[in-house]
This record gives structure tokens, sequence and C-alpha cells, in this order.
């Protein structure tokens, strides 16, 4: 057992004292004040600090309306909060006259179930200012956009959020499905140690904590030297409870809070939360060594910032994912289907034996009918297998057995952990004894721990276990052995599809075959409805951003600087490009769940219809010479989507060139068909059994070879967006998905300064 699966355990038995409640602290910290206000805008409760900022004890703002400290026009604003839906967080500037005169605040308020709570931070303006926004947050969101890769982006995420903080150190911080978590970027001063790569047990973050974040996407402790200022009364005098100070921004800390951070020697903490589907996925973490303040408006920044790339990064890892899955997906079909058709069952399953490794990850296998054994790469010697064979059978839960720690449960397995630390062990059929087996090899790990993570766990002389601050946060190593890399469930689902597959197989059921070949189609469908959904999910909170970045101009443009409004318009302006990227995805994910309405369709007028579409679209599109050598044949397509094809490919040979004279050709190879070349105005139709190739030809600025695959890829652009006209990166990723729903293929050849040739097969 792991050090991170040992302190979980321990930790199932914490006492209830490290389980208290965090979100009713009853204080805040003392760089702002707080007012708890019932529905009639009557002051209930106050921190105990209203003299040092109001020049008013709490006894005289008790009980009094809240017209007593703002004026009508501020209190008419405020009332309009108490409709506002419950957790809705609003920010404002309020102007206060004290004995010292008149001071201005930055005031946050929101609803909980019984009060409204009113925090106020001073502040030094009474305009709303958003500082330099471009620089501050534009450049940063354009930067992390520049990379499709996730390692990348996440350091960029670190390097971009401390160049906007000015904190010592920046760290993202990633959770495991146990809640322990490890530092995977980091940006930082160069005199301090690296945290980089370092794990930290779930206990250093408990789950009432993460709970917060997930609720609070944004921490702020400008000193955690800083005593706590009480509440008065410290309980709500309508309910007698504590007040909810969840997403309370001045929300005082725990002592442990305090001890934990001491022992790294932090003094001032910002956290953003990174949140997917609603789960906390991760954070991104700010340390300071002295106390360091920051305005209201930068931490809303922060968090705006955050709330960005949590959306880059639910796309980022969902597209990781989503291309597996479809790989697999794909893998499965591709293997079903030679199985059903092949004499020689044993032959169809392990020929040629890659694809049943790849199938599931696996670095060898083995298939047992009844008494044959066959193995394929990486294994035991026959008899081991035979006898964990036996061993397994009992283990089996549900047809599936799935580990990777087999000598753990296993001793035997030790002596050939070299190939066999992970398995995946399938039973097809109980009856007849047919398994299939996939082995993965040890990969011995060392996980490096932020100082030993036991140190967070005491049990006392009566048994309980307790939580303690880690005094030492120096690289502590733990050496993981007899594991292999995890199984993934997409990869234990793909097992599974294989198994019902070939039930249906074995036992000669045509009708279990067509049922399975149905639920693959199900899950393919499944699979693109998901990207549809996520995308369309992604529209809400973007149009909220744009709406709202729209309304502060509409609205507030006059308390704005010229810097404000610009920052602002640039906010307005990267919303559309992100809904054009989501349109592109959402597209996609459409042609997944298309039905092909297939027709004998004459190319030569859809042709004509796409050119003279292409040049009323485009001013300058007479500039260019469109070639057809040759009339083209009529086949059987789905008119729609071929025209899409060629209205993709012609807009990007026009887009991409830079020639005096330049030129498009349309045409196809071969001298297939039922009738020869034809005559003038006489079209061609191609025998449906025979493929043919058709090619969209230009004199433009060509690709790099190394770039020939990869710009199928979906948002794959090999140009900045303020060249060749921009775009969203997605057209030839649809090219691909139309051409592969007709069974056809697309490739390109090309060559630097002279030009492309895409060439397709539509069957």
């Amino acid at each position: 057992m792991s050090q991170s699966e040992d302190i979980a355990a321990q930790t199932n038995s914490l006492t209830n004292h490290d389980r208290k409640p965090i979100h009713i602290p009853g204080s805040i910290q003392p760089h702002g004040l707080l007012l708890a206000l019932s529905t009639e805008l009557e002051i209930l409760q106050v921190s105990n600090n209203t003299q040092e900022y109001l020049g008013k004890e709490p006894k005289d703002l008790l009980g009094q309306s809240l017209s007593y400290l703002l004026d009508a026009r501020t209190v008419e604003a405020i009332e309009q909060y108490l409709v506002k839906k419950i957790g809705s967080v609003n920010a404002f500037k309020v102007s206060i006259m004290t004995l010292n005169g008149e001071r201005y605040f930055d005031s946050i308020a929101h609803r909980t179930e019984e009060v409204l709570i009113l925090e106020l931070e001073p502040t030094f303006s009474s305009e709303l200012s958003f500082l330099s926004f471009q620089a501050l947050a534009g450049e940063a969101i354009a930067n992390m956009q520049s990379t499709s890769n996730l390692t990348e982006f996440l350091h960029l995420v670190a390097i971009n959020t401390r160049e906007i903080t000015a904190f010592d150190r920046v760290m993202v911080y990633q959770f495991d499905h146990q809640g322990a978590g490890s530092v995977i970027a980091e940006a930082k001063r160069e005199d301090l140690s690296p945290y980089l790569g370092l794990h930290y047990p779930a206990t250093d973050i408990p789950q009432q904590a993460r709970e917060l974040y997930t609720r609070c996407l944004l921490r702020f402790i400008p000193d955690l030297n800083a005593q706590p200022v009480k509440l008065v009364p410290i309980e709500n005098p309508t309910t007698q409870q504590p007040l909810d100070l969840s997403l309370s921004v001045l929300r005082s800390f725990d002592s442990c809070c305090v001890e934990y951070h001491q022992n790294m020697g932090v003094t001032a903490l910002l956290v953003i939360s990174l949140v997917q589907e609603q789960q906390l996925w991760g954070l991104i973490a700010c340390h300071h060594k002295t106390p360091k303040h920051i305005p209201y408006e930068m931490r809303k920044i922060c968090e705006f910032l955050g709330r960005i790339v949590s959306l880059e990064l639910a796309h980022k890892v969902s597209q990781s994912e989503l291309d597996y899955k479809v790989k697999l997906k794909s893998l499965q079909s591709e293997f079903i289907e030679s199985i059903s058709q092949a004499d020689n069952f044993i032959d169809a399953l392990i020929k040629p034996e890659i694809r049943l490794l790849d199938l599931v990850g696996a670095s060898g296998a083995a298939v047992c009918l009844n008494d044959e054994i066959t193995l394929v790469g990486g294994t035991p010697d026959i008899n081991r297998v035979q006898a964990l064979i036996e061993w397994a059978d009992t283990q089996v839960n549900d047809n599936l057995f799935v580990t990777d720690s087999l000598p753990k449960l296993y001793p035997e397995a030790v002596t050939f952990k070299d190939t066999t630390s992970g398995l995946l062990l399938l039973r097809i059929s109980q009856v007849l004894r047919y398994y299939i087996l996939w082995f993965r090899p040890e990969v011995i790990q060392t996980v490096h721990w932020a100082g030993n993570p036991n140190e967070s766990i005491q049990v006392e002389a009566d048994g309980n276990v307790t939580l303690c601050p880690r005094k030492s946060f120096e690289n502590w190593q733990e050496t993981v052995q007899l594991t292999s890399l995890p199984w993934k469930q997409c990869e234990i689902d793909s097992a599974l599809a294989l198994k019902n597959a070939i039930v249906g197989i074995v036992l000669s059921k045509a009708d279990e075959l067509a049922k399975i070949n149905l639920e693959l189609e199900r899950s393919n469908r499944e699979l693109a409805s998901f990207a549809y959904a996520a995308s369309h999910d992604l529209k809400e909170p973007l149009r909220g951003i744009y709406n709202f970045s729209t309304v502060l101009l509409e609205d507030y443009a006059q308390v704005l600087d010229d810097d404000g409004i610009e920052c602002l318009q640039t906010v307005v302006s990267l919303s559309v490009r992100m809904e054009t990227l989501i349109n592109a995805l959402l597209r996609l994910s459409q042609l997944g769940q298309t039905q092909l309405r297939q027709q004998q369709i004459n190319l030569n007028e859809l042709l004509n219809q796409v050119i003279d579409v292409f040049h009323a679209s485009r001013q300058d599109s007479e500039l260019i010479d469109i070639r057809i050598p040759r009339p083209l044949p009529t086949v059987e397509c789905d008119p729609v989507l071929v025209n899409e094809v060629f209205s993709n490919l012609i807009s990007n040979a026009f887009k991409y060139n830079d020639k005096t004279e330049s030129w498009i050709e349309i045409g196809y190879q071969g001298e297939q068909g039922s009738r020869g070349a034809g005559e003038a105005g006489e079209d061609k139709t191609i025998n449906s059994q025979l493929p043919i190739t058709f090619y969209v030809r230009d004199n433009g600025i060509g690709i790099p070879e190394h770039h020939l695959e990869t710009i199928f890829r979906l948002f794959k652009r090999l140009h900045s967006q303020e060249k060749y006209g921009g775009g969203a990166g997605a057209g030839l990723a649809i090219v691909k998905k139309i051409v592969e729903l007709h069974g056809g293929h697309i490739w390109v050849e090309s060559s630097i300064g002279f030009g492309s040739t895409f060439y397709f097969t539509l069957k």
C-alpha cells in the first residue's frame, strides 16, 4: 500500500474536532468589515472593527437601518440584491461619511438563506477601474490559448498568473480521485526551492476545504499573522445560529491553516479554483513570504482568468480523452468486424497481435479457449497463466477482474512482475472456460512528497486519529513497486465491449451480434453527444461573460477610463472568438450524429453552386482563377455535406495564397465510369463499386511536411490569428469527418512556396 492509500485509510477515522465547520468561524480577516442585514436591511451583526473604519462602535450600528450608514441611492441599489439568487456575489463602489471625512470602499454583497451579507474593503478611489486589463488578462489569455499541449498550457498559466499577481510562487495543483494532489506546473523566484512534481496527501486540503473551493472560486489571505476580528454578536439574533461565511471574501482562516503555511514560510495566500463539471479539478495556488495586499479589482481579474483557464482546461482534457476513446471505438469496430468474418477464431483475435494489445493499451495478452492457451506479447509462461486463471476465476465479479497491483493480491505474481504487475481478465464464458487476459509490466515509480505525509497523522492514546500541520515540506521520496500503470475506464469498457461481441460470435448468435453492433453504434452516438453537450454547456458561461461585459460598456462607460473601455472591448472580442471555436466544435459533434442522405448528384452542378456562393461572399475572389480541366462525374453522395467539403477546400486555397496570379484547380484522377471522357456539357457517371479520387489543387503558400497529418486536427492552425484572415482552425477537421462519413479518405501533398493538393475519395 502506498503512502497516499495508507493515509486515506487512516483519515476515515478522524475525530469530529478535526472536521470542525470552517465555513462558520464567527470572525473575519481584519482588512475589511462585515455587516449582516435582515431582509428589511436592518443591521443584525457587525464585525468588531467598525470603529477603525467607520468611526462607529458595533453597539451604535446594531439594530439600525442600513440608511444610517449609506445614502438613499446606495440603499436602493442594495435592496435589489435581496431578490437575486442565493449565492450570487455582487460588487460595487460605495462612499461613507465618517468622523475623519468621506471614505471609499469596495462593497461585496451576497445572500444566504437568512441574511444579506455586505462586506466592505477600503479603497482609495470612487471610480471603477479595470487597471490595464488588456495587459494583465488579455495577453495572458492569448498566451495560454496559443498551445494545445496540456503541460505547456498549465506552465503558461503559472507564469502568467505570477506576472499578474507578483507573488513569490505560483503553482498549478491537481487533485487525484482520492483527494491527494501534486504540483504539475510552477513559476517562482529563483532563490526558492522548487515544489514542481511534489505530491501532497489528501489531509493537506481536507474534504470540507475542497467543497468550499468548489463553491467560492477565489480565496485571499493577505496576512496569515493578522488577528481575526470577531462578529458581534457571534450568532445571528434571528436564527440563533452562526453566520454562514462560505462565500465571504473576508472569512477568517483556521489556526491549522496558519500553522501549515507558516511551516512552509508563507505569509500571504491567493488561491484560484479550477472547476470542471462542477467538480474541483485543481487550484492555482499563489504564495508570498511577506504580507501582500491585492486590490479587489485585481482579484476579480484573477477569478476571471481562473474561469477562462477552467474552460480551456476542460477543452484540452476532454479533447485528449475524447481522441483516445474514439481511437478505441474505431479499433473495436474493426476488431469485431474481422472476428465475425474470420474462419479461425484464434487467428482473428491475435493476428495482427498489436490490435489485441492496443484495444486496452496492454503489453501482453493470453487467449484461453478451454485448455488451449495462446500467448501474445510480453506474458508469463503458459503454466503460470493457467495457475493465474484458476486463482483469478475466484476473484471475478461480473465476468471482469482488474488490478494494477497484482503481486499485492496474488503473491506468486512477484516472480513475473516484469510482465504482469497489472492484470485485466475478461471471462467470455464460464461454461466453456473462455478467457482473455491482458498484462502490463511493473512500472517502478519514485513519488516525491512535500515532506513525510505521515507527519500529518497523529494517533492519540485513545485510538482517535487527528490531523496536525507538518513541520517540513522538504522533498521526501517514496518508491512505489509491484504496480503497473492504472487501467483507464475507457480501456475497461473497451474490453467489455469486445466480450459482448465475442459472446455472439462464439455461440453463433447472429441476432446477439446484431444487438452488440447496435450497442456499439449507440456508444459512438453517445460519445458524439458528449462532445456536443460539452460544447453547448460552454456557451452559457461564455454568454454571461459577453453579456456582462456589454452591460458594463453600455451602462458604466461614464465611470470607466479609456483603458477600462478598451479592455472591456477586448473581453467582448475574445468572447466572440471563443464562441466561434465552440460553434466549430458543435458542428463537428453534429456530424458525428448525422445520417447520410445519399443520392445521385451531378458534381458539376454542385460545384457551380459552390463557386457562385464563394464569389458572392468574397469581394476580391474574382482575382483568383478557378480551373476545372474536365467535367466532373455524377456520384452517389450527400449533396449538402459534399458541398461543405468543396466550400472549405476552395476557401482554404483562396485564403492561403499570396501569389499575384493565383489559381485553384478542381478535378479527379483516373478514367473510371460508365462513359468515356464525355463531350461538352456531358457528365460522367461513376461506377458506384469503384472509388475515385478527387482533388483540389492550388499554387498557394504550401504546407511544411511535418504538418501534413496534423492539419486535419480540430483547431489546428499553422499561423497566428492575425495572418491569412484568422479562422477557428476547424474547417479541415470537418472536411475529414464528412469524407470519412462517406467511407472515404483524405490526404494532402504539398510543397512550400509552390502550393498544395488535397485528395479525397467518397467511398
